[in-house]
């Protein structure tokens, strides 16, 4: 094994367990247990206090009398809640669990609790063996403006808006390919794809790779080792977006997140 080879090895483990770290978060994504979609008017939930519904702007919640907090403060009469749409969502404190609030062209609530059974049986994500052969030079190319793009969701009927700001263009064994990058954090980009591997030995509706920005020259990496499943790889209660057209790669990307075994 090269020094290369070694340290590319090291910072890849490094990378996936944070990456696993971040997974058990006693109120992340595998302590899911529920989602339900708000109405037009005020009604309870299984096992939760107070009354929750929506209008075409905003997320309402009424506590009628039970201990609830929002960012820390007391929820003490019905607290209007207005979020962007596929945007981030906001959480409520009910006791023990989270009650996380989302827009997704219309408001929905998930409940995250710590003692969900996904979560307590998290053992970790598979993942192929890092190969240095799979972080590849590529290059953005960006629009002349950025464009919004709408992709589809693994709900039926449920679409995303996100903002493109360009293409990433590369090349694989002889072959050219371009795939559309959406707006990441600090500059970079999050490209979501799929490839032959997709519902074969990876998750068959997508996966996501965050990209730093890209230097004067344009010049980027795209470091398949690192292609991430998204939530819905794990729980029924996620709404990710898919890929959009043409970010769908026809050979095989064996680099990455595989299956979950929540799903094997």
């Amino acid at each position: 094994m090269t020094a290369s080879t070694r340290d590319f090895t090291h910072a890849w483990l490094d990378w996936k367990l944070q990456r696993e770290k971040e997974l058990a978060d006693p109120y992340g994504w595998l302590a899911l247990v529920s989602l339900d979609w708000l109405e037009d008017e005020p009604r309870g939930y299984e096992n939760l206090p107070g009354k929750w519904w929506q209008d075409a702007e905003a997320a309402y919640v009424d506590p009628e009398g039970a201990d609830l907090e929002h960012e820390g403060e007391k929820i003490t009469g019905v607290k209007r809640i207005e979020l962007v749409n596929s945007g981030a969502g906001t959480r409520v404190t009910a006791g023990a669990v989270e009650v996380e609030i989302a827009r997704r062209s219309g408001y929905l609530i998930r409940v995250h609790d710590p003692e969900a059974p996904v979560l307590n049986g998290f053992r970790g994500v598979p993942a192929y063996e890092p190969d240095e052969k799979w972080a590849i030079a590529g290059r953005f190319e960006a629009f002349e403006e950025p464009r919004p793009v709408t992709v589809g969701a693994v709900v039926e009927g449920l679409s995303h808006v996100y903002t493109a700001p360009g293409k990433v263009r590369f090349t694989h064994e002889g072959a050219e390919y371009t795939l559309t990058a959406f707006n990441g954090r600090e500059g970079g980009f999050t490209i979501l794809f799929t490839d032959a591997t997709s519902g074969v030995t990876t998750y068959a509706a997508n996966r996501s790779l965050a990209v730093d920005k890209p230097d004067e020259q344009g010049r980027v990496t795209l470091d398949f080792t690192r292609a991430r499943n998204l939530p819905c790889a794990f729980t029924d209660f996620a709404t990710c977006p898919l890929p959009p057209e043409g970010n769908r790669l026809p050979f095989a990307v064996e680099a990455g997140e595989k299956l979950p075994y929540e799903r094997q």
